[in-house]
């Protein structure tokens, strides 16, 4: 039987929005599909080998534990970059898709140094974004859409050549400008998109563990699931981006 380690980082500070139940979805699907998991939580200043981890999940965390997680994850940096570098796979959310980049300039002018894996940065902006979003994603041909809710004062900006993982249909995204949402690099997937993401969007989710597993040499044989409930959260969510979308635009008019 295929197995993969899924390592949960700081689970007790990056947890908003219901991010917690990403580490759910890609449980109870890699069970479904007959793959042999363990969890392992990561907590700060303890030990960690990440040649061990197939697939680590970063979620979202308050602004105040930023600094706190940026510091602890220094010390891990170079192990971090070179199992990335291997293959690891990544699910970054919000603060942690940050962290991921060259830094992160807080409202009132600190400089927090990223683990410059990704290259990307972020800098504070003077309103947050927030909503419910819907992106083009092309990690699948033909783009499927991924649903989630954002609400960060981060602006994210990605470097020539960076990849992001979707356009923005409805939402602000990585900055509000530019059309882009988060980022994908080798296998490290960065996202503002909360609420949680995952059960709302099950084939991100069988991405993610097809990744881990190929990391692993080991193939991915999906089991043929009935997805009707995944689908209706996902097409709700849609129905839902898209009327807050239309109140904005004629309250506006």
């Amino acid at each position: 039987m295929a197995k993969i380690n899924i390592y949960h980082l700081y689970p007790a500070h990056l947890n908003l929005y219901g991010d917690r139940g990403n580490i759910l979805a890609l449980c109870r699907r890699a069970d479904w599909h007959g793959i042999d998991f363990e969890v392992v939580p990561v907590e700060p200043g303890g030990e960690v080998d990440f040649a061990r981890c197939d697939l680590l999940y970063m979620g979202g965390g308050q602004d105040s534990d930023q600094k706190m997680v940026a510091d602890d994850l220094k010390t891990r940096q170079s192990d971090m970059s070179r199992a990335v570098e291997a293959g690891m796979t990544i699910f970054a959310v919000c603060g942690s898709y940050q962290l991921l980049g060259q830094y992160y300039t807080t409202s009132n002018g600190e400089k927090i140094g990223g683990l410059e894996i990704v290259d990307l940065y972020t800098e504070a902006g003077p309103k947050r974004l927030i909503g419910n979003a819907v992106i083009k994603c092309s990690l699948w041909n033909p783009p499927r859409t991924l649903v989630g809710f954002e609400n960060h004062a981060g602006k994210t900006y990605l470097r020539t050549g960076l990849k992001p993982l979707g356009e923005v249909q409805i939402g602000h995204g990585n900055n509000g400008n530019d059309k882009t949402e988060g980022a994908v690099y080798k296998n490290v997937i960065g996202t503002y998109l909360h609420g949680s993401l995952l059960p709302k969007n099950p084939w991100l989710t069988d991405y993610l563990l097809n990744k881990a597993l190929c990391y692993r040499n080991q193939a991915f044989q999906p089991a043929q699931l009935d997805d009707s409930l995944e689908q209706q959260a996902h097409d709700s969510a849609i129905r839902l981006a898209g009327s807050r979308r239309h109140k904005r635009l004629s309250s506006r008019a």
